[in-house]
Protein backbone atom coordinates (compact mmCIF):
# COMPACT_ATOMS: atom_id res chain seq x y z
CA UNK A 1 0.00 0.00 0.00
CA UNK A 2 1.33 3.48 -1.16
CA UNK A 3 0.41 6.91 0.38
CA UNK A 4 1.66 9.95 -2.21
CA UNK A 5 2.87 13.01 -0.24
CA UNK A 6 2.81 16.65 -1.88
CA UNK A 7 6.29 18.63 -1.08
CA UNK A 8 6.90 22.02 -0.94
CA UNK A 9 9.23 24.07 -2.88
CA UNK A 10 11.85 25.71 -0.75
CA UNK A 11 15.45 28.12 -2.39
CA UNK A 12 18.38 27.94 -0.06
CA UNK A 13 21.13 29.79 -1.36
CA UNK A 14 19.67 29.68 -4.26
CA UNK A 15 19.48 26.01 -4.89
CA UNK A 16 16.21 24.57 -5.19
CA UNK A 17 15.02 21.47 -2.44
CA UNK A 18 11.85 19.86 -2.94
CA UNK A 19 11.42 18.58 1.08
CA UNK A 20 8.27 18.85 3.05
CA UNK A 21 8.31 17.19 7.32
CA UNK A 22 9.53 13.93 7.82
CA UNK A 23 7.00 14.02 10.89
CA UNK A 24 4.34 13.29 8.16
CA UNK A 25 6.08 10.18 5.87
CA UNK A 26 7.14 8.65 9.59
CA UNK A 27 3.15 8.83 10.73
CA UNK A 28 2.37 7.36 7.01
CA UNK A 29 4.45 4.19 7.73
CA UNK A 30 3.92 3.65 11.20
CA UNK A 31 0.68 4.55 12.21
CA UNK A 32 -1.30 4.67 8.39
CA UNK A 33 0.80 1.12 7.68
CA UNK A 34 1.38 2.15 4.08
CA UNK A 35 4.68 3.31 2.65
CA UNK A 36 4.89 7.20 1.74
CA UNK A 37 5.91 8.18 -1.64
CA UNK A 38 6.96 11.80 -1.92
CA UNK A 39 5.23 13.85 -4.72
CA UNK A 40 7.83 16.51 -5.90
CA UNK A 41 5.87 20.19 -6.72
CA UNK A 42 6.16 19.41 -10.57
CA UNK A 43 2.68 20.48 -11.60
CA UNK A 44 0.02 18.53 -13.47
CA UNK A 45 2.48 16.36 -14.86
CA UNK A 46 2.04 14.65 -11.44
CA UNK A 47 -1.16 13.79 -12.14
CA UNK A 48 0.00 10.34 -13.61
CA UNK A 49 0.99 9.30 -10.35
CA UNK A 50 -2.27 8.97 -9.32
CA UNK A 51 -2.80 5.67 -10.59
CA UNK A 52 0.09 4.05 -8.49
CA UNK A 53 -0.88 5.13 -5.12
CA UNK A 54 -3.69 4.18 -2.60
CA UNK A 55 -4.12 7.43 -0.80
CA UNK A 56 -2.98 11.34 -0.59
CA UNK A 57 -1.44 13.01 2.12
CA UNK A 58 -1.72 16.59 1.56
CA UNK A 59 0.77 17.96 4.83
CA UNK A 60 0.91 21.66 6.01
CA UNK A 61 3.56 23.88 5.01
CA UNK A 62 4.62 27.26 6.26
CA UNK A 63 3.34 29.03 2.85
CA UNK A 64 -0.06 29.72 1.92
CA UNK A 65 -2.38 29.67 -1.09
CA UNK A 66 -1.89 32.23 -2.96
CA UNK A 67 -5.08 34.07 -3.20
CA UNK A 68 -5.36 34.35 -7.22
CA UNK A 69 -6.82 30.60 -6.78
CA UNK A 70 -10.00 31.61 -5.12
CA UNK A 71 -10.34 35.58 -6.03
CA UNK A 72 -8.90 36.46 -2.21
CA UNK A 73 -7.57 39.84 -3.40
CA UNK A 74 -4.40 40.89 -3.14
CA UNK A 75 -1.64 39.23 -0.91
CA UNK A 76 -1.70 39.65 2.88
CA UNK A 77 1.40 37.52 3.16
CA UNK A 78 3.35 37.88 -0.63
CA UNK A 79 6.54 36.31 0.99
CA UNK A 80 4.94 33.36 2.08
CA UNK A 81 3.43 31.56 -1.53
CA UNK A 82 4.40 28.05 -3.07
CA UNK A 83 3.16 28.56 -6.64
CA UNK A 84 4.71 25.12 -7.53
CA UNK A 85 2.63 23.62 -5.01
CA UNK A 86 -0.10 25.68 -5.67
CA UNK A 87 0.32 24.15 -9.31
CA UNK A 88 0.89 20.76 -8.15
CA UNK A 89 -1.49 19.95 -5.04
CA UNK A 90 -4.73 21.59 -6.15
CA UNK A 91 -5.61 19.48 -9.27
CA UNK A 92 -4.49 16.53 -7.40
CA UNK A 93 -6.81 17.49 -5.07
CA UNK A 94 -9.52 17.48 -7.38
CA UNK A 95 -7.90 14.65 -9.44
CA UNK A 96 -7.70 12.21 -6.09
CA UNK A 97 -11.63 12.84 -5.36
CA UNK A 98 -12.70 12.15 -8.58
CA UNK A 99 -10.84 8.97 -9.11
CA UNK A 100 -12.11 7.91 -5.16
CA UNK A 101 -8.56 7.72 -3.87
CA UNK A 102 -8.49 8.01 0.20
CA UNK A 103 -7.50 11.58 1.11
CA UNK A 104 -6.41 13.24 4.33
CA UNK A 105 -5.51 16.56 4.44
CA UNK A 106 -3.62 18.60 7.10
CA UNK A 107 -3.20 22.03 7.56
CA UNK A 108 -2.43 24.19 4.78
CA UNK A 109 -3.93 20.74 2.88
CA UNK A 110 -7.38 21.45 4.62
CA UNK A 111 -7.21 24.75 2.84
CA UNK A 112 -5.84 23.69 -0.44
CA UNK A 113 -8.80 20.92 0.12
CA UNK A 114 -11.21 23.85 0.02
CA UNK A 115 -9.74 26.68 -2.38
CA UNK A 116 -9.55 23.14 -4.73
CA UNK A 117 -13.21 22.68 -4.51
CA UNK A 118 -14.03 26.13 -5.16
CA UNK A 119 -14.08 27.47 -1.39
CA UNK A 120 -11.89 30.19 0.07
CA UNK A 121 -9.84 31.12 3.16
CA UNK A 122 -9.51 33.99 5.21
CA UNK A 123 -5.86 35.43 5.09
CA UNK A 124 -5.39 36.57 8.57
CA UNK A 125 -7.64 34.95 10.59
CA UNK A 126 -6.42 36.67 14.07
CA UNK A 127 -7.19 40.01 12.85
CA UNK A 128 -11.01 39.28 12.38
CA UNK A 129 -12.75 40.65 15.38
CA UNK A 130 -13.73 37.94 17.83
CA UNK A 131 -11.02 35.33 16.84
CA UNK A 132 -8.90 33.46 18.35
CA UNK A 133 -4.66 33.78 18.00
CA UNK A 134 -4.47 30.15 16.03
CA UNK A 135 -0.31 30.70 14.88
CA UNK A 136 1.73 28.80 17.04
CA UNK A 137 3.78 31.42 18.87
CA UNK A 138 7.13 31.47 20.01
CA UNK A 139 8.96 28.91 22.21
CA UNK A 140 10.25 25.48 21.40
CA UNK A 141 8.33 23.49 19.19
CA UNK A 142 7.22 20.84 21.92
CA UNK A 143 5.67 24.06 22.98
CA UNK A 144 4.65 25.26 19.56
CA UNK A 145 2.68 22.38 18.35
CA UNK A 146 1.14 21.83 22.21
CA UNK A 147 -2.50 21.85 22.96
CA UNK A 148 -3.84 24.80 22.66
CA UNK A 149 -8.17 24.80 22.51
CA UNK A 150 -10.81 22.69 22.29
CA UNK A 151 -12.87 21.43 19.30
CA UNK A 152 -16.01 20.50 18.60
CA UNK A 153 -16.28 17.29 16.41
CA UNK A 154 -19.30 15.92 14.61
CA UNK A 155 -20.47 13.64 11.74
CA UNK A 156 -17.76 11.29 10.44
CA UNK A 157 -14.95 12.43 12.73
CA UNK A 158 -17.11 12.09 15.65
CA UNK A 159 -17.24 8.26 14.70
CA UNK A 160 -13.60 8.19 13.80
CA UNK A 161 -12.99 9.64 17.33
CA UNK A 162 -15.69 8.45 19.30
CA UNK A 163 -15.96 11.47 21.29
CA UNK A 164 -17.74 15.08 20.38
CA UNK A 165 -14.91 17.11 22.34
CA UNK A 166 -11.20 16.82 21.49
CA UNK A 167 -8.09 19.13 22.70
CA UNK A 168 -6.02 20.21 19.28
CA UNK A 169 -2.73 21.97 18.60
CA UNK A 170 -2.72 25.24 16.66
CA UNK A 171 0.12 26.56 14.32
CA UNK A 172 -2.00 28.76 11.68
CA UNK A 173 -2.87 32.44 10.59
CA UNK A 174 -5.31 31.73 7.69
CA UNK A 175 -8.93 28.98 7.64
CA UNK A 176 -11.14 28.39 5.89
CA UNK A 177 -13.75 31.00 5.39
CA UNK A 178 -16.42 30.09 2.67
CA UNK A 179 -16.99 26.65 2.44
CA UNK A 180 -16.40 25.16 -0.67
CA UNK A 181 -19.85 22.83 -2.21
CA UNK A 182 -19.67 19.70 -1.25
CA UNK A 183 -17.44 19.92 2.02
CA UNK A 184 -19.23 19.74 5.16
CA UNK A 185 -18.19 21.07 8.78
CA UNK A 186 -16.85 17.93 11.18
CA UNK A 187 -15.16 20.63 13.54
CA UNK A 188 -15.30 23.71 14.87
CA UNK A 189 -13.03 25.83 17.11
CA UNK A 190 -14.53 27.69 20.14
CA UNK A 191 -14.40 31.04 18.33
CA UNK A 192 -16.17 29.36 15.13
CA UNK A 193 -13.17 28.78 12.48
CA UNK A 194 -13.52 25.74 10.93
CA UNK A 195 -11.03 22.85 12.31
CA UNK A 196 -12.14 19.83 10.09
CA UNK A 197 -14.22 18.97 6.69
CA UNK A 198 -15.47 16.09 5.18
CA UNK A 199 -17.05 15.20 2.06
CA UNK A 200 -19.65 12.98 2.41
CA UNK A 201 -20.74 12.43 -1.20
CA UNK A 202 -17.53 12.06 -2.58
CA UNK A 203 -16.55 8.48 -3.98
CA UNK A 204 -13.79 7.78 -1.01
CA UNK A 205 -12.44 8.86 2.04
CA UNK A 206 -12.11 12.72 2.42
CA UNK A 207 -11.40 14.47 5.32
CA UNK A 208 -9.30 17.59 5.75
CA UNK A 209 -7.94 18.95 9.17
CA UNK A 210 -6.40 22.25 10.74
CA UNK A 211 -4.57 20.89 13.55
CA UNK A 212 -1.59 18.37 13.10
CA UNK A 213 -2.09 15.50 14.32
CA UNK A 214 1.07 13.92 12.79
CA UNK A 215 2.66 15.90 15.63
CA UNK A 216 3.39 13.35 18.59
CA UNK A 217 0.84 10.87 16.79
CA UNK A 218 2.39 7.83 18.45
CA UNK A 219 0.98 9.22 22.09
CA UNK A 220 -2.19 10.58 21.25
CA UNK A 221 -5.27 8.54 20.83
CA UNK A 222 -7.17 10.83 18.65
CA UNK A 223 -4.36 11.07 15.86
CA UNK A 224 -3.67 6.76 15.81
CA UNK A 225 -7.63 6.80 15.09
CA UNK A 226 -7.24 9.56 12.43
CA UNK A 227 -4.67 7.58 10.67
CA UNK A 228 -6.01 4.11 11.48
CA UNK A 229 -9.22 5.40 9.29
CA UNK A 230 -7.35 6.98 7.04
CA UNK A 231 -5.62 3.85 5.91
CA UNK A 232 -8.53 1.33 6.21
CA UNK A 233 -9.92 3.50 3.81
CA UNK A 234 -6.99 3.11 1.43
CA UNK A 235 -6.78 -0.63 2.13
CA UNK A 236 -10.93 -0.98 0.87
CA UNK A 237 -10.38 1.58 -1.52
CA UNK A 238 -13.25 3.95 -0.30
Amino acid sequence: MIVGIPVCLKTIDQMRFHRTPARYAEAVLNAVGALPVLIPPLGERMLDLLAGIDGLLVPGSPSNVHPDHYAGGESETPDFHDLERDHTTLPLIRAAIARGIPLLAICRGIQELNVALGGTLTQRVHEQHGRLDHRGGPGELDVRYGPKHPVAVTGQLEKILGTAIIIVNSIHGQAIDRLAPGLVTEATAPDGTIEAVAMPDARGFVLGLQWHPEWSYAANPHSLAIFKAFGDACRTGR
